[in-house]
């Protein structure tokens, strides 16, 4: 038993004759005849009588011919599938990153994405960058956006983007009518930081460290939209991702730049040897052209 005879055999059900089976399928109608000679044999009993130059299908070959039609809805179903996949690009993506640019480089990226590829699902998940790092290195998600400080081991990594931190003030703050903050300008204030364990935080508290200047950390938080919503209450100064602040009321918050320089950077990260899908590719393009 073969997949020709089977699909010979589902193209006599179907066309009623021997001659459509041959038009169906493109061959001649004595091979339709050996092929299904060969069947009957395979199966181990008859599948037509032959009543006045026809083949007529017995019981049993209405009995398989069941199964056999479940078979080709499936293949069919697969057919379609793929069609869709190759020109739609429809399927799925899973994609995790942190806060810092969820309210801005990955939605403008995702609805780049979704105008060429309209079918196809997306998943996104918020979360911290070692969350985010231990979903891309499981293979559980396809495309992940983090903080430098992750371990990089077991994933792989690039650059994605490295940006300046800006200084966020509380609207009517006497820091507000400076041009540029310096340590020594908010040496004593209240301040809404990061945690120590992240690493742009620990950058600053060595700059901070040298200057002499010691604020007063009043809050801790891991996002940076905490820290946006927690300055626009008038808690405190903080440092942002200049990414972050996409959609942010400036009318409650104000931006400096800050001296020294503090700079942070986001990687792009994939599950190891993975090779990456035509949507991956395409949702990496996508972000790329977002930065």
């Amino acid at each position: 038993m073969n997949v020709r005879q089977i699909e010979t055999f589902a193209a006599v059900m179907k066309g009623g004759s021997a001659s459509h089976a041959a038009t169906m399928l493109g061959i001649t109608q004595p091979a339709i005849s050996r092929s299904i000679a060969e069947f009957e044999k395979s199966v181990g009993f008859s599948l037509f009588a032959r009543v006045r130059n026809r083949l007529v299908p017995t019981p049993e070959a209405r009995l398989l011919y069941r199964d056999v039609e479940i078979v080709f809805q499936g293949v069919d179903t697969i057919r379609a599938a793929a069609a869709r996949i190759r020109d739609h690009g429809s399927g799925e993506i899973r994609i995790a990153t942190l806060s810092a640019i969820s309210m801005s480089l990955v939605p403008a990226a995702i609805g780049a994405f979704r105008q060429k590829h309209p079918a196809t699902r997306i998943t996104l998940h918020v979360l911290p960058s070692r969350e985010v790092r231990d979903l891309i290195a499981s293979g559980e998600f396809d495309i992940g956006l983090a903080a430098e400080e992750i371990d990089t081991e077991g994933v792989l990594h690039q650059t994605f983007i490295s940006s300046t931190a800006l200084c966020a003030i509380p609207a009517g703050h006497a820091l507000s009518a400076l041009e540029i903050i310096t340590p020594a300008d908010i040496d004593g204030l209240p301040m809404v930081g990061y945690v120590p364990e992240d690493r742009g935080r620990q950058r600053l508290d060595r700059i901070l460290i040298e200057a002499g200047s010691k604020p007063n950390v009043v809050v801790e938080t891991i996002y940076s939209a905490t820290v946006c919503a927690l300055v626009a209450q008038g808690v405190g100064f903080g440092f942002v991702n200049p990414h972050s602040v996409a959609g942010l009321d400036k009318s409650r918050i104000v931006l400096r730049p800050f001296e020294p320089v503090l700079r942070t950077k986001t990687l792009l990260i994939l599950p190891p040897e993975r090779p990456k899908s035509e949507l991956v590719r395409a949702f990496i393009d996508a972000l790329m052209t977002a930065r």
